[in-house]
């Protein structure tokens, strides 16, 4: 493959570190035929992994997951021309590729990988599935992701045709890609979950495909073998992945739990093996105790926990009502009292890690209750309203232990310090997912984690207001303007001032009230390895081992 310095030039840009973290469905215990004590090796050598999930998956379709909880699941029975290892894309389904002089084509050439079903992967599967995902028909929320290739974008807002979309098969080993302009991620978006190939037989023989085990064709280390609704999960290795000799476990067992408490209970009975980053989390209440008995890990995660504003509503349209809730926040305190992770306050919305973010103060002080008064005082005004009392907001979170006592914190604060009326609202996962993408909110909690190893991905979301990951119905010309020539952009210090300009345009209209920079919190036995997450928050059960004597 050539990496030249032109595209090492481009990666000076990338993070060093880093969708949202996410919980919800009803408790259950798993099944008992289908799993062993934690960590146990079965008789016969089996190797058993039990993990658990908060939810029910909202959908193990590639192209339309969203969420972090599918994406879990995703990453292990699915897989893409890359992998991401230690922050790194590596060669996956691709077994090479070379990109062209101009930075402009990547050529892969794949590897003698299988279905589960024992059909060849093939390139048409890669050309299939990404043209699935930018049919508008199909509304994946991510689409986005492929804009990189030429007419991409085009296709997928109904200016251009599939035709057009420069995505080339000359043979069934050989997939050819032609970028709009030189994107220096792209090889880190071709192992992101969107760009998984899916089987084309199965998606034309059954719509419905990913909603049931048995139907499900993967072409990962793993295949899901039973799916218990709203109850548990099994994951077995799979026996025509192409590099199956590195799979070490036999089988993954993932119960569902909702509560942390639940969840923390289950760990601490040996019921399950690891709690945290994508399965499961930490219950706040636990974190102290954790920590003094040494079991608490705390690694860096490139994400930000963000409270969005329906900026269509008529209180949340006015921005310095927006304003005002955003500098009345205390998140110092928030997170010395209740997430006690060592996350950061979030000043602006690109974490601090990213290089050339967060090199100064930030775009506002935190729990700066004299400044949010005034802009609520304009805002009040504005809205025809006589006293803070006069207004009310409802701020909805996902049926969380920890997101209703961040919620409750935050309430408490705009109560006693801005003299406003706050209603708490919340719902199971999926349910309000569906709340915030059909703008049926007024104030909701959402974390983002980088998909990939660039500024871009935080800010690329908001670039328009049909962004199936925007939710706040906000958007600016001017923005969307210097993204575009962020992207464009091949010198990386003028990128880097395009990103920062559009940052500021954001953070001084205010659709994204940012909260804190997470951090990754898990605990595992001592006889699991493999599991650390990479600051993407990225596990691969491919290498993960139990070795319990």
């Amino acid at each position: 493959m050539k990496l030249n310095k032109f595209l090492m030039l481009f990666m000076v840009l990338a993070l060093a570190a880093v969708l949202a973290a996410c919980n919800s469905d009803d408790n259950a215990d798993k099944d008992s035929d289908s799993s062993t004590d934690a960590g146990e090796t079965s008789e016969g050598g089996t190797k058993e992994l039990n993990l658990l999930v908060a939810s029910e998956p909202p959908s193990l379709h590639p192209g339309l997951a969203t969420d972090t909880t599918s994406s879990a699941i995703l990453q292990s029975t699915f897989e893409g021309l890359m992998r991401m290892e230690n922050g790194k894309p590596v060669e996956a389904i691709a077994e090479s590729y070379e990109i062209s002089d101009d930075f402009l084509t990547y050529t892969f050439h794949l590897r003698d990988a299988k279905w589960s079903n024992g059909d060849p992967v093939t390139s048409e599967d890669f050309k299939y599935s990404w043209l699935w995902v930018l049919n508008p028909e199909n509304a994946s929320e991510y689409s986005s992701i492929l804009y990189p290739i030429k007419g991409a974008q085009a296709y997928n807002s109904g200016k251009g045709t599939a035709e057009e979309v420069a995505i080339n098969t000359p043979d069934d080993k050989t997939l050819e890609v032609t970028l709009e302009m030189p994107t220096a991620y792209f090889l880190e978006l071709t192992a992101f979950k969107t760009m998984y190939p899916f089987h084309k037989a199965t998606q034309e023989a059954n719509k419905n495909w990913y909603s049931e085990a048995e139907s499900i064709v993967s072409n990962g280390p793993f295949k899901l073998t039973e799916w218990v609704h709203s109850g548990s999960m099994v994951l077995e290795k799979s026996d025509t992945y192409w590099d199956a000799d590195s799979v070490k476990l036999d089988k993954v067992n993932i119960a569902m739990a909702e509560a942390e408490s639940t969840q923390l209970t289950m760990f601490d009975n040996d019921e399950v093996d690891y709690l945290g980053t994508s399965y499961g989390s930490i219950a706040l209440d636990s974190i102290e105790r954790l920590k003094s008995e040494g079991l608490l890990n705390i690694v860096d995660y490139s994400g930000v926990y963000v409270y969005k504003f329906n900026t269509t509503d008529e209180i949340m349209s006015n921005a310095n009502i927006r304003k005002a809730l955003t500098y009345g926040i205390d998140r110092a305190s928030l997170i010395k009292n209740i997430t006690k992770g060592e996350q950061i306050p979030a000043l602006g919305l690109v974490p601090d890690g990213v290089e050339g973010f967060g090199d100064d103060e930030g775009y506002y002080k935190d729990a700066d209750f004299e400044k949010a008064k005034e802009f609520l005082a304009a805002g009040l005004k504005e809205l025809g309203l006589s006293k803070p009392s006069d207004l009310t907001v409802s701020l909805s979170y996902n049926t969380s232990e920890s997101h209703a006592a961040i919620a409750q914190f935050i309430q408490q604060g705009w109560t006693s310090e801005l003299g406003i009326n706050v209603k708490l609202d919340n719902s199971e996962w999926q349910v309000y997912l569906d709340k915030l993408s059909n703008l049926d909110y007024q104030i909701g909690r959402l974390g983002w984690i980088a998909d990939y190893n660039d500024a871009y991905t935080f800010l690329e979301q908001y670039d328009s207001a049909e962004n199936g990951n925007n939710d706040t119905g906000w958007e600016n010309p001017k923005y969307t303007d210097l993204l575009t020539q962020s992207i464009a952009a091949t010198d990386p210090a003028a990128r880097l001032d395009l990103m920062l300009q559009a940052e500021e345009i954001f953070m001084d209209e205010m659709p994204v009230a940012p909260i804190y920079f997470y951090t990754n919190l898990y605990i595992q036995k001592d006889y699991v390895t493999g599991m650390e997450p990479d600051a993407l928050g990225n596990i691969n059960l491919k290498y993960v081992d139990v070795n319990k004597e």
